[in-house]
């Protein structure tokens, strides 16, 4: 099906269109980005927020130029770049692209158009992808739109890591749709981190649809870019089904990131555990919208959701929003939010101790985001997510 015309669709308006209340497109022109081109110019690589672990397989895509791999057969995991993969497995992935996100907004209309290269990382069934995938897309070309499509499938029984970064060197607009597919007793820890130009626009529809008995450990870093909204769905769609995700913020200046969550239940017995937390300094503001959503029939359904965020100055704004819409009577569904200052009696303790104003800060900070952390084993994804944030945050801090 050819996808929609994104000229012909209305950009969603913060007063009628629901989801949109806190992100103002009034000054927004979607059609002033010209599309990347396939030769940039040469430039200096970004600093990743993930650098890749030895032994990873790398996908690096800088605005609309990719290219090629080896060719390999079904048989075994593909990696790949999307528009080589729809060349040399056009049946396969026709099977799966567009099948989790619909092209019914600009964004994703404007995506399904204009992306070129991409990644597609597929695993066939029972097999494991040994060494992590790092995806790398790059935006260089000043004030172009970089459209970035990732499309991951799982079979039955299959596993994988994949890291997926979004990096700049300059501003634009940065327009991401990812589908993951997560089969049936299969396992996914998929990372994705976004650190662009703070004078860019983002926009992200990212789903996951994961199948009975399957397992999504999903984290989601937010450190770049000026304004934007990133939608991120996880469906568990069979019985038994298990989504975590683990997401962070840190922001500064005028920065302003809105996300929205969904962990829908459409099938029995399946567990979701989302938590969100975020750092914000100067006049910067945040948006996290979280749904838990439990459809007819989903009984004995588990889900959690948290979103905790540290003001580090009086002018930063945060808006926590947690939902619940449950249409089953078997359940258990919490949320927890919370917006708040440092706590000036932990300043003092610590001050006390002999500590400065400014290293008493940083480790009240420090601590507040290392609950996240914690909520991964002793390996290279923990260290990896550690690193990321300490990075982060003696960039807010200005260290």
């Amino acid at each position: 099906m050819p996808a929609a015309d994104w000229r012909t669709l209305e950009l969603p308006n913060h007063k009628g269109t629901p989801g949109w209340e806190f992100t103002e497109l009034r000054k927004f022109d979607l059609a002033s980005f010209p599309k990347a081109d396939a030769t940039p110019a040469s430039i200096e690589i970004p600093e990743p927020v993930l650098p890749a672990p030895d032994g990873s397989i790398v996908i690096t895509q800088v605005d609309g130029a990719w290219e090629k791999v080896p060719a390999v057969g079904t048989a075994g995991p593909i990696v790949m770049p999307l528009s080589q993969a729809v060349e040399e497995h056009g049946a396969l992935v026709d099977q799966y692209l567009g099948t989790v996100v619909d092209d019914a907004d600009p964004f994703v209309a404007r995506n399904a158009a204009e992306w070129d290269g991409g990644a597609f990382v597929y695993v066939p069934r029972n097999q494991t992808l040994a060494a992590p995938v790092v995806l790398n897309a790059i935006q260089a070309q000043q004030g172009s739109a970089l459209n970035w499509r990732v499309l991951v499938v799982l079979e039955e029984g299959a596993q994988a890591e994949v890291w997926e970064q979004q990096l700049a060197a300059t501003d634009g607009l940065v327009n991401v749709v990812f589908e993951l597919v997560v089969g049936q007793n299969a396992n996914l820890r998929f990372l994705s981190a976004q650190d662009l130009d703070e004078k860019s626009w983002v926009f992200g529809r990212q789903r996951a649809r994961v199948g009975r008995d399957g397992t999504l450990d999903w984290v989601v870093l937010g450190f770049g870019s000026a304004n934007g909204k990133v939608f991120q769905n996880t469906i568990l769609d069979g019985e038994g089904a298990t989504g975590k995700v683990t997401g962070a913020y840190a922001t500064r200046g005028r920065q302003h990131l809105d996300f929205d969550t969904t962990q829908e239940h459409a099938a029995a017995n399946c567990v979701s555990d989302l938590a969100f937390r975020g750092i914000l300094s100067d006049r910067s503001s945040v948006v996290w919208r979280g749904m838990i959503k439990v459809d007819p029939g989903a009984q004995q359904t588990d889900a959690f959701q948290e979103s905790r965020n540290l003001l580090l100055s009086k002018k930063a704004h945060a808006d926590a929003i947690p939902g619940l819409e449950i249409l089953a009577n078997d359940v258990r569904c919490t949320h927890a939010a919370a917006i708040a200052q440092i706590d000036p009696e932990q300043l003092f303790y610590l001050r006390s101790r002999g500590l400065s104003q400014e290293s008493a800060e940083r480790l009240v900070v420090e601590g507040f985001l290392a609950e996240l952390v914690e909520r991964f084993e002793e390996g290279t994804v923990r260290d990896a997510l550690a690193a990321a944030l300490e990075r982060r945050l003696g960039t807010v801090l200005g260290d």
